[in-house]
């Protein structure tokens, strides 16, 4: 009897059990390892049965690879990433082998069949796809199939592991590149002479010599440099689908072919130079794009980056440290002064106050006490605190403005990429053309109907057309590198060039965020200079942002008079002793003053002694010198202004009319704001986004274009799309002259690309152009593209 090829066992003379696996129809000893052959050969892991060393368990158990997907459909495991919202799951997940936009098409196309799929997003820049799913009708083991049925493989997002494909691709590629770069130098220095007999004679031998030189030397560059185009245009085609790789792989084996012929038969022309020369091109541009992609999605998403790694549980046995991760609703924790808060919860014991700029992008502490909410993220800036956990940090208010970024980056406008939708219907026009071409000359020249499809291939290889807006987009990125600006989506330069509106939070964008002392005035009996060295003297040791307002450099702390018995209170101020005299400053509501002593705007702070009210100082977070002149040219170029800041005080009233903004919108949460931009989205406009803080990341992904300053926060860098290197706003600007030079290029590209393929079509089709002149064509049609390109860098 024959053995079953799966489990090995005896195939009983009467089965009719089989499988074709690659080719060969195999033998199977039951229909239980038949199911199982096809769910390996379903999921594209037919590898298994040529690196397995022992046969298969009948008819129960399927590759290590494999099974190991169904472990993710345990709840234990699924609570590390997997958000539950009733009959609703939803999960990140890494891709791999993401190229382009085509990759995301073939994989929404295709999982969105399976049944309880709900929503499905792939991010081709962060390599990333967002997918909730009915966990009653599908099981996550089954979605992470279906990405391996299409040829590419899931998983649940970590930033370690993103970062290690990254680096992985990165290798792939160097390597891939050098090889090819390398073979390409060497094939060209055959090609010189090969050229030569245009010139002068050479004898048949040494040309027979250098084409299988030629030869020996792009084998290599074409079976592994040039590999991951065949590997793109065979997924492609799987699923009924065109891609540029379909027309760049048949370019590519054509010519391969054509000039193998040529050199084992002794006939024809040889293009082992165009050959490889073009794919160490195309592979520089891949890498030059997986690079962009890395930048764009490092750590984005990293909850250990926000909130402790460790907590302090206090139980009936003590105090313990534990992983914050692991914290469960009700679990008291201890939270020492100056310590993050590692989880959302209710202060049990103890007052502090908080910094929660995190969340609101306002750098004032705020005093929390007994049954005040907290959040996991903030800084308790003086005082111990016990806390009661009230949200696991999967359910934090960071999580949560976390998934809001999420949420936008997957909703940003579409703005529609001319060269993707041309090119892909021009490979599609292109293959029935050659087709046609191919048929009319078997019929009337069989001898020349190959190479003069192949002229048609070549020279109308939409290269130029897809080269025309990325080599644009990267001198323009470049330019723009050196002028101080980080640019991490190229669709900024697009949207630069149609806003009519830019939107701008306060603190830290519009003003330095770091408060200062502006005025001193006297009501008391002291003068301002005393007035001024007691107060310093009194905040000297404080760390508090006011504070920092009154602090002098180190060479100057011996000069201010002694201070004794400091003694901070809490969300109000501090008292001393200076010189044997107490004394009080803080808020005006502390110290009990009248109507006519506060200032009804702004913000300020007043010391008193035990007797009298003795000076009020008046604070200000400074404006940036820029700011005015920024806002004058914004209104000059046509566009709209916008404050959209957290802060609810009257100083964002004074700042605004300072400015002369358009619009102030004060006050306002994450959420907030995030709602303003998409309620001016439905009015029809297309706006610009300019912030720095956590709470501005929702915004930022959610806006058409965002920059974040360089000073701003982690999150809001990876949340915007560009980033303001010096935190110089005229940057804003020169962007925008930019992104109309950039417009104009790819105008000018595409105009020479589309002219150029229809000018030359015809010439291949009629058989006049042979295909070693289509290769230099095509080469010099992308070469103009690249040059025009280059002059955004100037």
């Amino acid at each position: 009897m024959t053995g079953c090829f799966h489990c090995g066992e005896p195939v009983p003379a009467d089965s009719h059990y089989a499988l074709e696996i690659k080719g060969i129809v195999r033998p199977m000893c039951c229909p239980g390892c038949q199911a199982v052959a096809e769910t390996i050969m379903e999921c594209g892991l037919a590898s298994y049965y040529d690196h397995r060393t022992a046969p298969g368990t009948k008819g129960d158990l399927v590759p290590e690879e494999l099974a190991a997907l169904t472990h993710y459909d345990l709840a234990e495991v699924q609570q590390e990433f997997v958000t539950d919202s009733g009959n609703v799951r939803e999960i990140q997940l890494t891709v791999e082998g993401l190229t382009c936009a085509a990759c995301a098409w073939l994989i929404e196309r295709h999982l969105i069949t399976l049944p309880g799929l709900r929503y499905i997003n792939v991010n081709t820049t962060t390599h990333r796809a967002r997918i909730k799913w009915d966990p009653d009708k599908l099981s996550l083991s089954d979605i992470l199939k279906g990405f391996a049925k299409v040829g590419y493989r899931a998983y649940p997002f970590q930033t370690h592991q993103q970062e290690a494909l990254y680096a992985k691709e990165v290798r792939r590629y160097m390597f891939r590149m050098a090889l090819a770069g390398l073979g390409s130098m060497q094939v060209m220095m055959c090609a010189v002479a090969l050229y030569m007999d245009f010139f002068i004679s050479v004898e048949e031998e040494f040309m027979v010599y250098f084409k299988w030189i030629s030869l020996l030397l792009s084998t290599p560059i074409m079976i592994y440099s040039a590999q991951p185009f065949y590997v793109n245009a065979w997924r492609s085609l799987k699923q009924g689908h065109l891609s540029m790789d379909v027309s760049v792989s048949l370019a590519l084996i054509g010519a391969f072919v054509a000039s193998m012929w040529a050199t084992v038969f002794n006939t024809g022309e040889v293009y082992y130079d165009s050959i490889t020369m073009f794919v160490f091109f195309l592979l520089l541009g891949r890498f030059l794009e997986l690079r962009a992609r890395r930048k764009a999605s490092e750590s984005s998403s990293n909850l250990a980056r926000l909130v402790p790694i460790m907590a302090t549980r206090i139980d009936e046995e003590g105090e313990h440290e534990v992983a914050a991760k692991t914290l469960q609703i009700g679990d008291r924790v201890r939270v020492l002064a100056g310590a993050t808060l590692p989880a959302d919860g209710i202060i049990v014991r103890g007052e502090a106050s908080l910094n929660e700029s995190m969340l609101t992008g306002e750098q004032l502490p705020l005093l929390k006490g007994h049954g005040d909410q907290v959040y996991a993220g903030t800084i308790n800036t003086d005082a111990p605190l016990e806390i009661r956990v009230s949200h696991r940090i999967e359910e934090s208010r960071i999580a949560q403005i976390m998934r809001l970024q999420d949420h936008a980056l997957d909703d940003k406008p579409a703005i529609a990429q001319m060269a993707d939708v041309l090119s892909r219907h021009f490979i599609l026009v292109l293959l029935i053309i050659a087709a046609l071409v191919w048929t009319f000359w078997h019929f009337h020249q069989p001898e020349q109907a190959f190479w003069i499809t192949l002229a048609v291939l070549v020279a109308t290889c939409p290269c130029a057309l897809s080269l025309a807006t990325p080599t644009a987009l990267t001198s323009a990125t470049a330019h723009l590198t050196r002028s101080g600006i980080l640019l991490r989506r190229g669709h900024v330069l697009d949207v630069l060039t149609k806003a009519n509106r830019v939107v701008m939070d306060k603190t830290g964008t519009l003003t330095t965020g770091e408060i200062r002392l502006c005025h001193t005035q006297v009501l008391g009996d002291l003068d301002s200079d005393t007035c001024l060295a007691i107060a310093r003297a009194l905040e000297a040791q404080s760390e508090h942002p006011i504070a920092r307002a009154f602090r002098l450099p180190a060479d100057g702390i011996a000069l201010l008079p002694h201070a004794s018995d400091i003694t901070p209170v809490i969300g109000h101020g501090v008292t001393g002793i200076v010189d044997g005299m107490r004394y009080r400053i803080g808020s005006a509501g502390w110290l009990g003053l009248s109507d006519d002593l506060v200032i009804p705007r702004g913000l300020a702070i007043y010391l008193a002694d035990e007797r009298q009210v003795l000076a009020r100082f008046e604070l200000e977070d400074t404006l940036r010198p820029d700011a005015k002149a920024l806002i004058a040219a914004f209104k000059a170029a046509g566009l709209q202004t916008t404050i959209l800041t957290g802060d609810s005080s009257a100083q964002a009233d004074e700042i605004a009319r300072e400015l002369g903004v358009d619009e102030l919108i004060k006050g306002v949460t994450p959420d907030g704001k995030l709602a303003y931009l998409k309620g001016r989205e439905a009015d029809g406009e297309i706006s610009i986004m300019v912030g720095d803080g956590i709470n501005d990341a929702p915004v930022l992904a959610g806006a058409h274009a965002s920059f974040a300053m360089a000073g701003g926060t982690d999150l809001a860098k990876n949340s915007a799309d560009a980033i303001l290197l010096a935190d110089d706003l005229n940057r804003l600007l020169d962007a925008r002259a930019l992104a109309l030079r950039t417009r104009k290029i790819i105008i000018e590209n595409f105009a020479w690309s589309i002219g150029y393929n229809l000018l030359v079509l015809p010439l291949a089709a009629s058989g006049w152009l042979p295909p070693y002149l289509a290769a230099a064509g095509m080469s010099l049609s992308s070469l103009i593209v690249v040059t025009n390109s280059m002059r955004l860098n100037r």
